[in-house]
């Protein structure tokens, strides 16, 4: 197949990804748009199998992406940028996403491969409508009783750097008092 060829070559026989030399397969970029000549990667089959399934996402795998991210090959610049969308949650990938940079059309096709997860992401908004993004701070509008403890949560109290649930849009997580709790959005405010 001569486009692998040419991808070992790009590549130095490494995965484009995290630069492991095993089990490596050519992967096709999807959503690429029709002027682009180059919409194949060569990767391994880990990055393949975290890319294809969210459940088995690694995140410690993906700081690899500090590298990869600075290819001049814009659909590894791609995988990169929908990967560090994916992981923002962890804190350490939204530092990446502001460093990087993408040609216009570029950015475009890294979007289009995201929208389509985007359809059907849970949506967390505070009391007052306004969108909840992880790492967001917020205020509690009333005191809250902690289930399992005797802790109350007081109004006004401020949780910084909170974590999203992906399953459930009225839960969010946060530190009170030093202590994980989960808190319901109805009762926070975005700061």
């Amino acid at each position: 197949m001569n486009s692998e060829k040419n991808l070992r070559e790009r590549s130095g026989n490494a995965c484009e990804l995290c630069g492991s030399e095993e089990n490596l397969i050519v992967f096709e970029v999807s959503n690429s748009p029709t002027d682009v000549a180059e919409t194949s990667i060569f990767i391994c089959n880990t990055c393949k199998e975290q890319i294809e399934d969210p459940e088995k996402v690694e995140s410690n795998h993906w700081r690899c992406l500090n590298d990869s991210m600075w290819s001049t090959v814009p659909a590894v610049q791609v995988m990169a940028w929908r990967m560090l969308n994916r992981l923002k949650v962890e804190g350490w990938p939204q530092d990446l996403l502001d460093m990087m940079y993408l040609e216009d059309e570029t950015k475009e096709w890294a979007k289009a491969g995201v929208a389509e997860n985007q359809a059907e992401a849970v949506i967390h908004r505070d009391c007052n409508g306004n969108i909840l993004e992880a790492g967001d701070s917020v205020v509690l509008i009333k005191d809250l009783k902690v289930k399992g403890s005797s802790m109350v949560a007081k109004q006004g109290t401020a949780v910084r750097r909170i974590s999203l649930d992906h399953e459930n849009e009225k839960y969010i997580e946060g530190k009170v008092e030093g202590q994980q709790i989960v808190i319901i959005t109805d009762f926070v405010k975005k700061i």
